[in-house]
This record gives structure tokens, sequence and C-alpha cells, in this order.
């Protein structure tokens, strides 16, 4: 009898150990986006990043979607450099500078291909969760209740198909109020990196 019982429990208690993710996921949306205006998100974030050694650097980043619109402006010490996509058209200075040597331009990366990848790790990180709903993005079926950082947390495990990208993403949403509260992410998990 005790063994019919624990079978019973575990099939009913199993739920509460894990839930749906797409369904946690749009929970997790509705506490961040009520409104649904990430479509429609257009704003300058201003980040100050204080380093352990050296000078701090500070971002003003603009995103507009609805415009295509992204620029990223880094002040770090005496170096000020401007990136900017405007419906795919790139711009890049330095210290206000649109020209610049072979030296300039490999110190501080100052390619197209840089500014699109800024462009789209602060849309993805400051979209998040909504960033979740991206094609590509591959939300594993069960979100089961997880520690981390000594709190309870619904864990999402997110993978990308492979034009898109090859981390491994975990994204800690609070049980009660469903609230993205942390992540991490993995570029190879087996070596815990």
């Amino acid at each position: 009898m005790k063994t019919a019982s624990l079978i019973i429990c575990l099939f009913l208690c199993s739920p509460l150990l894990a839930q749906n993710s797409a369904s946690i996921l749009s929970k997790s949306i509705d506490y961040h986006d009520p409104q649904g205006v990430w479509p429609k998100f257009q704003a300058t974030l201003d980040i100050t990043l204080q380093m352990p050694e050296g000078p701090s650097r500070h971002s003003m980043v603009t995103i507009d979607k609805p415009n295509q619109f992204f620029r990223l402006v880094e002040i770090k010490g005496n170096t000020s450099i401007e990136r900017q996509l405007d419906k795919g058209d790139c711009k890049i200075s330095l210290n206000g500078k649109s020209e610049f040597t072979q030296e300039e331009k490999e110190k501080h990366k100052l390619t197209c291909d840089r500014t699109k990848m800024y462009r789209d790790y602060y849309t993805y990180l400051y979209g998040l969760p909504m960033k979740l709903e991206d094609e590509g993005a591959q939300l594993d079926s069960l979100a089961p209740l997880t520690k981390f950082q000594d709190k309870e947390y619904y864990r999402l495990k997110v993978t990308y198909a492979g034009e898109v990208g090859s981390d491994i993403w975990y994204f800690y949403i609070n049980p009660t109020n469903y609230a993205l509260e942390a992540y991490q992410f993995y570029h190879d998990e087996s070596a815990n990196d």
C-alpha cells in the first residue's frame, strides 16, 4: 500500500516540481511587458560599468525597434566610440572621427560586424524575457523548480538553432510573481564554463 501511495504522490506532486515552460514564459512576459510594448520599444539606456582596474565605461544605448535604429556610444577614459545601425546602414566613429588607422580599427574592433553583435547583444539582454519567443529560440518543454543562489525558481532552459547561436542559457523565474530574476549561460556546459 505504501508503494501505491508513493506512486500516486509522485504522479500528483510532479506538476509542482516542473511546469510547462511555454506557460511559465508567457506569465513572465506578462509580468515584464504587460502592455505588450516590446515590439514598439524606443528608448535610450544609460549604463555605467565599474571596472575593477582602470576607468569605468559609460555606455548610452539607443534602441528604436520600429525604425530599425540602434546606436551605442561608449566612453572609457579619453576614448569615445560611436556605433550606429540605421535600417542596416552602418556608421562608426572614434573620438568623433569616421576615418581611423588600421591599428585603431583592430584595437577597438571598429567593424560593422562588431556593431551588429552589440545591437544583437543589447536587444537580447534588455529584451528579456520577450526575446525568448524569437524564431530560433528552442525552449525545453518543462521548467523544473530548481534552487539557484539559495532561492527557488522555475528554470527555463533555452538552446538555439545552429544559425542563431550555440550557447545554452538558463533563465530563473520567480515562482510567485514570474519575474525573471537571474540567468546564466554556457559556451560549453560540459566544461562548466
